[in-house]
């Protein structure tokens, strides 16, 4: 079986089911979450400085640190289920060659997470700029900025869901996943910044709010590849798994 066949199961699957509406949902409440802070929020002085200037606005459409945590639950629960439900069974007696179902599998998640991120922030900003007229701002965000703000978001989702399904790869279990990539996304990276210090501007979120362009803790390109290499490091670890351990 091709490549772009396997692919194009791999996405059937996803596209299939209820998971990708329950996302969906999450994204809908967060983006109604952000256009209520715009109406009704205020600083502690009763004016409505977090939206009066460009920086201020970006900041808040900022769906990059997000897009990651959410991804990387989507990515973790697709993976794992697999092996709960026993689909991934059908999938490597067509495929023997394990890897390439599995990076199939891993090609498709990416391309969901990516989705979600985009759609995510596509929400956001547009909860954003629906909610700024009932203020006293108009919506001041550069065209570039709004492009690099929806890049940013769809490349962490991407990042993000081959990260969690990396982790989902590996336990095969969707608590023992979930639990995994919360583990990793949230609880990890701050001990970790308190045990090294000088580690804390290499964690995901912190990455992912310098490629929104919000953050100025590393380099843009710097970002870019260490949210790589976070998202690389278990989807390999998943792939080596599948390829030397029994699916039953």
């Amino acid at each position: 079986m091709t490549m772009t066949r396997l692919i194009r199961s791999e996405l059937r699957k996803l596209t299939t089911t209820k998971m990708p509406l329950a996302f969906l949902a999450v994204l809908v409440v967060l983006a109604g979450i952000n256009a209520f802070a715009v109406i009704a929020g205020t600083d502690f002085d009763g004016s409505k400085g977090f939206i009066s200037t460009e920086g201020d606005q970006t900041s808040l459409m900022a769906f990059a640190a997000n897009a990651l945590a959410i991804a990387g639950l989507f990515g973790a629960i697709a993976a794992a289920r697999e092996y709960g439900h026993h689909t991934v069974v059908p999938t490597f007696l067509a495929e023997p060659r394990r890897y390439r179902a599995a990076l199939a599998q891993l090609s498709a998640i990416a391309v969901s997470g990516g989705v979600l991120g985009l759609l995510g922030v596509g929400l956001t900003v547009a909860s954003v700029a629906v909610s700024l007229p009932a203020t006293d701002y108009g919506f001041l965000v550069s065209t570039g900025n709004v492009i690099q703000v929806l890049g940013a978001s769809a490349f962490a989702g991407a990042v993000g869901a081959v990260l969690g399904a990396g982790i989902g790869s590996l336990v095969r279990n969707v608590g023992g996943a979930v639990t995994g990539t919360v583990l990793a996304l949230f609880i990890a990276p701050p001990l970790i910044g308190q045990l090294a210090p000088d580690s804390a501007s290499w964690m995901p979120s912190v990455l992912a709010t310098v490629v929104t362009g919000v953050g100025e803790e590393v380099s843009p390109g710097a970002a870019i590849a260490a949210l790589i290499v976070w998202a690389i490091v278990p989807a390999a670890l998943g792939v080596l798994a599948v390829q030397r351990r029994d699916v039953a």
